[in-house]
């Protein structure tokens, strides 16, 4: 493994010198690499996931930009409340029958543990001797693979929206031409607002050019995530502005590690990044899994 080189230290500045607002988390790895060679290990006080870009014509939207993101390095606390729909022995709600959600229970509970989102990538052989493009290959392959890793957290990961056993199922359209509409006046009936739809990218596509599904959702203002983390046939329906958060730790760390066997297919130099969160859902009501 070669040593810094004092390339790196004479052009340091040019990438420094690019920032606008702030440092992105490459050029900041870059500088204390400038310092620390691979024994760098640097901490962030934001979760870095937000500091995604893109040049693209066409953006694609990460799980996290649906939810409400509670920063709870900035806004401490140990408690979220959450609703949870009738039992079958419940007495009779007055009202109930036109306002569904007025027979649902209230509850305060702890904030579970957060979980541990991790990503690796292998960091081309004397790369880092371009503080420029090395700092662009955080910012652009490891971030990404990191936001890529946060999908899955969110959605298929321990506590993840898919793995919650208090949304509901949908496979029947009733009386319209898709369960995806289905659901998004099952959850205006408990008196919410469907903005948001998770959707794999080969069912979005194939909805997009066999009709005007896709853009009628969207002109109605139904926010689109296309992921693969959604299996195809299965989509996720609610209203994630009021409905759903995403408790974050406001911290990341990237730095040089000793990947797991099996996380790449042979050696070299490795770069890790972590985040700390979890995603809740107060009014699991809201929520749908349907089936497509």
């Amino acid at each position: 493994m070669s040593q810094r080189t004092d390339t790196v230290k004479r052009t340091i500045a040019e990438v420094v010198a690019e920032r606008k607002t702030q440092m992105s988390p490459g050029a900041t790895f870059v500088e204390a690499f400038a310092k620390d060679g691979f024994d760098t290990s640097v901490d962030y006080d934001v979760t870095i996931t937000d500091s995604l870009t893109s040049s693209r014509r066409k953006p694609r939207y990460p799980s996290r930009n649906m939810l409400k993101v509670v920063d709870l390095s900035r806004d401490p606390q140990d408690f979220y409340w959450h609703e949870s729909p009738p039992r079958p022995d419940d007495p009779a709600v007055d009202g109930a029958d036109l306002r569904r959600e007025a027979a649902n229970h209230f509850h305060r509970s702890p904030i579970p543990p957060l979980l541990t989102t991790t990503a690796w990538v292998q960091v081309p052989d004397t790369l880092w001797e371009d503080p420029v493009s090395f700092a662009q290959f955080i910012d652009y392959r490891l971030v990404v693979r990191l936001a890529t890793a946060e999908n899955h957290t969110i959605l298929r990961g321990e506590g993840g929206l898919l793995t919650m056993p208090d949304l509901g199922r949908l496979t029947d359209p009733g009386p319209f031409a898709s369960t995806v509409l289905a659901a998004c006046n099952e959850v205006e009936q408990m008196g919410s607002t469907a903005d948001g739809l998770i959707i794999n990218p080969a069912d979005y596509y194939r909805l997009l050019g066999s009709g005007s599904l896709m853009r009628d959702v969207e002109d109605n203002g139904v926010f689109i995530v296309r992921t693969r983390l959604v299996d195809p046939g299965t989509a996720i329906v609610g209203d994630f502005g009021h409905g759903a958060l995403l408790f974050d730790a406001g911290r990341s760390t990237i730095g040089f590690a000793e990947p797991p066997p099996g996380t790449f297919a042979e050696p070299g130099v490795a770069l890790r990044a972590e985040i700390w969160e979890r995603v809740v859902v107060n009014l699991p009501t809201c929520f749908f899994v349907v089936t497509l």
